[in-house]
């Protein structure tokens, strides 16, 4: 096993490369996506530097591998972001050069599907970051979170330890962003519900790993940047999250049972479970049907504990997800949970 190590931070100035390796959304949807870079500079004091595909819907997944190629091989461009997610970046992961990235270390940052290059990144030796895309996070209306944006600010540009804290506020709904007036006003959100803890009378320490639970489930059945040493993952944190198609509880269970059987969910000390998104403009639930659906799904997952790894340390609804605000974690950095205290400790 490759021990994924931290690569150089960016400071401000320097350029960061803004990629879209499942799907140019921005040129669909530019209002967010000019409102991400917008901060990107004038918030963050990075210079964003686009490719051909960022925002071409439809480019081939050999095109998107080459800009990601471009991104990490150019000595300017010090770190590298996604615009945001979509459905198909496992389909680049066979085009990449894993020499060539791991000759160019640089942090990448994204989530949803950009799983599989974080995943993939882990297997290069290189630490990730899970969170915070363009579009979703650095594009929402009028402000970003002040955790998503204290949390971001940190895992770009610092290199010590941070403590995630529960959401004071937060929200999973969205408002069209065809729509200009969509950015005239701070989005609904809904006060704090913390953290629950399983387990808890332990602290453990181990290197981050997971991500979206159904691309996880996708590298799984393509036998992708999975390890066939399961003890390769012994005493890691598994994260995980799931996505705005809203998997229904057995679905989840299903994802975690073929974990279970694989030997894999019993590997790790502790597990972060996202709060869950529970609406979406396909499926507008309200607060009362999206509470059972989050039931449900914390129901899911406790089952497949129960049955293959019942003494698993395991905090629920931690805002790591497609929820805002949305807290940035180390993908292959050093996490830190004790129970006793009730504390989740990243390492930048």
């Amino acid at each position: 096993m490759i021990t994924p190590a931290y690569p150089p931070k960016p400071a401000p100035g320097d350029r960061i490369a803004v990629i879209s390796p499942s799907g140019g959304l921005p040129g669909l949807l530019p209002l967010p996506y000019e409102l991400g870079l917008r901060r990107l500079r004038e918030e963050y004091g990075l210079e964003p530097v686009e490719y051909p595909t960022t925002r071409r819907m439809e480019a081939t997944p050999q095109e998107r591998a080459d800009d990601i190629h471009a991104a990490f091989a150019d000595p300017e461009v010090k770190s590298v972001i996604a615009s945001i997610g979509g459905s198909d970046q496992i389909t680049v992961l066979p085009l990449l050069d894993r020499e060539l990235i791991r000759a160019h270390p640089k942090p990448f940052i994204g989530m949803s599907d950009n799983t599989n290059l974080l995943a993939y990144l882990y297997n290069t030796g290189i630490v990730g970051y899970h969170g915070a895309s363009v579009m979703a996070e650095l594009g929402r209306p009028v402000a970003m979170h002040p955790q998503t944006a204290d949390s971001l600010r940190a895992a770009l540009f610092t290199s010590g330890e941070y403590e995630l804290r529960p959401a004071e506020r937060w929200r999973d709904t969205s408002r069209d962003w065809a729509d200009p007036a969509t950015f005239d006003a701070e989005p609904e959100t809904r006060p704090g519900t913390g953290w629950t803890w399983m387990n808890a009378d332990q602290v453990v320490e181990g290197r981050g790993w997971g991500g979206c639970l159904e691309i996880i489930g996708w590298l799984l059945m393509a036998d992708r940047e999975i390890s066939h040493d399961l003890s390769d993952y012994d005493g890691q944190v598994l994260f995980l999250e799931t996505s705005e198609e809203l998997p229904s509880g057995e679905e989840v269970f299903r994802t975690l049972r073929g974990m279970g059987e694989r030997g894999l969910l019993r590997r790790f000390s502790a597990l972060l479970m996202g709060r869950p998104k529970t609406w979406d403009f396909a499926r507008p639930n309200s607060p009362e049907e999206g509470a059972r659906y989050a039931a449900e799904q914390r129901a899911a997952v406790q089952r497949a504990l129960k049955a293959y790894a019942p003494d698993l340390l395991t905090v629920f609804d931690v805002d790591l997800g497609h929820t805002d605000p949305q807290l940035v974690i180390p993908y292959g950095g050093t996490i830190r949970v004790d129970g006793f205290a009730r504390r989740i400790t990243v390492t930048y």
